[in-house]
Order: C-alpha cells, then structure tokens, then sequence
C-alpha cells in the first residue's frame, strides 16, 4: 500500500507513517518536490481508522474473534473499492481523487493497523510511528480507551518530525553537517544510556 501510494499518489505513505512525517519535515524546510498535503490528510485518515479499529475491538477480549473477521473484510471490501475506484479514473486520478483515494486508504490501513494490534501476535511490530499513532488513537478516549502515556507518544512523533525539519536544513550547508550532529546525538544518547543503567544497579 505505501509503494501505490508513494509512487501512484504523490509521495504518500498510506501504512507507514513514518514516512509521511519525515516527509512532511523535509517539505517545510523547503525541499524541492516534496508534497505536505497528501502526507498531512494520510496522517490523520490513518488516526481516524485506528480510533475506528480500537472502537471496534474495545470490548474484545485480546486475539481472534468473529468481529475480528468481520473487520478484515471490512478492509477487504474498502480495497476493492479503491481498486474499482482507480479503474474508473484510469490508473492516475486527478487531484480530486487523488486526495479522496488517499484518505480512504490511510484510513483503511489505520483501522487496520488497530486490529492488527489488538491481535497482539508476539514479535510482530511494525513501525515507530506507525505504532505510536495507532496506540495514540485507538487507546484515545474517542476510541473508548481510559487513559494512555499520549504526551511520550506525541513527543516522539514531534520529534521525529523535529529530525527530519533538522536534517534538510543542515543539508543545505554540507552533507557532513546532519552526519556529524547525528553522531553527537548518538554519543551523549550513549553515555546518557549507559550512565542511567548503571545508577540503577
């Protein structure tokens, strides 16, 4: 799904939402070429789907069930609507439709992603902001949830956002200058690392 919506719908990531933020990051610091709608309405068509999916399962117990099934060909159902969808505009839709595709996909690929979650099968992960986004809506109170750690979940989207805004500005100057502020990162992180793991022992 994110190679069609990448490469047939301007540069949009439609599962993987760390591609539209880091996308979005490099548009505002003005890069060449780089779309800030198409990623903008993704992200949050991804979050309106994971509040509909954590909706959903709120009150299911955790793995396989009949609603579980039902929510998969709901997915099934809104793909092949988009399939017939893009026939009918002949394979490259206009903007119009292009925004409308979009939204529809992101949303179908956040609700599943939420059910995807809810299965909590061990090992399979996906994403950093993938993840934190459907946790952020599908644990929300608009999804019926209690309460969630959403001020680590927004920062860690802000920041990445934050990197990506760093690292096309910085690219402007010397290809070395992201390189070495990353590796500076990297160190204090390191010994910020190291240093808090053993105050613990």
């Amino acid at each position: 799904m994110d190679a069609v919506g990448y490469l047939g719908l301007d540069k949009v990531f439609a599962g993987n939402m760390t591609g539209n933020v880091v996308v979005l990051g490099m548009a505002l610091a003005g890069a060449d070429g780089l779309p800030w709608v198409g990623p903008l309405i993704a992200l949050f068509a991804f979050m309106a789907g994971a509040v509909i999916g954590g909706r959903t399962l709120r009150r299911e117990s955790t793995g396989w069930n009949t609603r579980t099934s039902w929510s998969f060909t709901a997915v099934a159902v809104a793909l092949l609507l988009l399939t017939a969808v893009t026939i009918v505009t002949g394979g490259v839709p206009p903007k119009p439709w292009e925004f409308a595709i979009t939204t529809l996909l992101a949303a179908t690929m956040g609700f599943q992603a939420a059910v995807a979650r809810h299965l909590a099968v061990k090992d399979v992960t996906t994403v950093v902001v993938t993840s934190t986004l459907t946790g952020l809506a599908a644990d929300s109170r608009l999804a019926g949830g209690s309460g969630q750690p959403w001020r680590r979940r927004v920062a860690a989207v802000a920041l990445i956002a934050l990197g990506a805004l760093v690292g096309a500005l910085l690219l402007r100057l010397n290809i070395a200058a992201p390189l070495g502020l990353a590796a500076v990162i990297s160190a204090v992180a390191a010994v910020v690392g190291h240093s808090a793991a053993h105050a613990e022992k």
